[in-house]
C-alpha cells in the first residue's frame, strides 16, 4: 500500500501564495523531488545489473548479490561498503516494485516539503540505521538486500514531520500504512525485521530533529544542528555496524532476507 501524494508545506511556505501546476490529467508535476527519481533510477539500474549476473529471482546466487549484499561476516572482513550497496539491491521484481512505488509516493510528499538535501540525508541515515539493525538482529551468515530500511525511515520521518506541522490527516494516513507494513514485517517469513526497525528508528530521529528545528528549539544554528544530527545518526550507525559484525572464516551464504537499509 502507498500513500496518496498530498502537499506538505513547510511553515515558512504556508503564508505564501503558490501557483499549482497540473498536467493534462490534473496530476501533480514531478518537479521538486529530483533525489527521489535519482534514487529510484539507481535501484532500477542495479536490478538490471543483478539480472545480468544471474540474480533477480528470490535467491542469493547472483554475483551482484554475493559481492554487494549485506552479510555480517563480509562486513567484518573489511567489506564495509556492503552497508550501503545492499540498500540498492533487490531479490526480485516484486521486491523492487513494492519499495520503489512506496519511495515514489513518499518522496513526492516529503522531499519538496523539507528540501532535497535534507531528504537525501534522511534517506541515507535511515539506510545505514537499517543496515545496523540487520547486523544486530540477523544471522551473521544471512544476506540482506533491499531499500526497505530507507523507505521505512522515510515513512517515519514523514509521519513525525506531518504531526509536527499539525497535518494530522496526513500523519494518520501515513501511520496507518506504516502500521500495516510493520504487521507484515513480523508475520511474513524472510523479512529483515532488524533492517525495517533500524531504518524506521533512523527516520523517526531525523524527523524529530527537523521538527525541533522548525519549532525554534535548536536555537539560531538550527540547520547546522539538524544536519549535524542526521550525519551523526548515519556515522554512529555505520561505526556500530562495523564493530558489531563478527568475522567467521570459511562461512557460506545463508538465507536471503528482504529489507536492509
Amino acid at each position: 500500500m502507498t500513500p496518496t501524494p498530498v502537499g506538505m508545506r513547510c511553515p515558512e511556505c504556508s503564508q505564501e501564495k503558490t501557483r499549482v501546476v497540473t498536467g493534462a490529467a490534473g496530476g501533480i508535476t514531478a518537479g521538486g523531488s529530483p533525489a527521489t527519481f535519482v534514487l529510484i533510477g539507481i535501484s532500477v539500474l542495479a536490478y538490471f545489473a543483478e539480472t545480468a549476473t544471474g540474480a533477480g529471482g528470490f535467491s542469493a546466487s547472483g554475483s551482484m548479490v554475493g559481492d554487494f549484499g549485506l552479510r555480517g561476516v563480509d562486513v567484518a572482513d573489511g567489506e564495509w561498503y556492503r552497508l550501503v550497496t545492499s540498500g540498492f539491491l533487490h531479490a526480485g521484481i516484486m521486491h523492487l516494485a513494492f519499495n520503489m512505488i512506496a519511495l515514489y509516493f513518499l518522496g513526492r510528499i516529503l522531499e519538496p516539503s523539507i528540501g532535497t538535501l535534507r531528504f537525501v540525508m534522511v534517506y541515507f541515515a535511515s539506510l545505514l540505521a537499517g543496515s545496523l539493525g540487520a547486523v544486530l538482529l540477523s544471522s551473521n551468515l544471512v544476506v540482506t538486500v533491499g531499500a526497505s530500511g530507507a523507505v521505512f525511515g522515510i515513512f517515519g520521518a514523514t509521519f513525525i514531520i506531518a504531526r509536527g506541522r499539525g497535518l494530522d490527516h496526513i500523519a494518520g494516513q501515513i501511520g496507518l500504512i506504516l502500521g500495516i507494513n510493520l504487521l507484515l514485517t513480523f508475520t511474513i517469513s524472510g523479512i529483515s525485521i532488524g533492517g525495517h526497525l533500524g531504518g524506521l528508528a533512523g527516520g523517526l530521529l531525523c524527523g524529530l530533529l527537523i521538527v525541533a528545528g522548525e519549532r525554534g528549539r535548536l536555537g539560531p544554528s538550527a540547520k547546522l544542528i539538524e544536519y549535524g544530527g542526521m550525519v551523526a545518526i548515519a556515522v554512529v550507525s555505520f561505526v556500530l555496524a562495523l564493530s558489531l559484525a563478527e568475522p567467521f572464516t570459511g562461512a557460506t551464504f545463508g538465507a536471503l532476507t528482504l529489507g536492509s537499509g
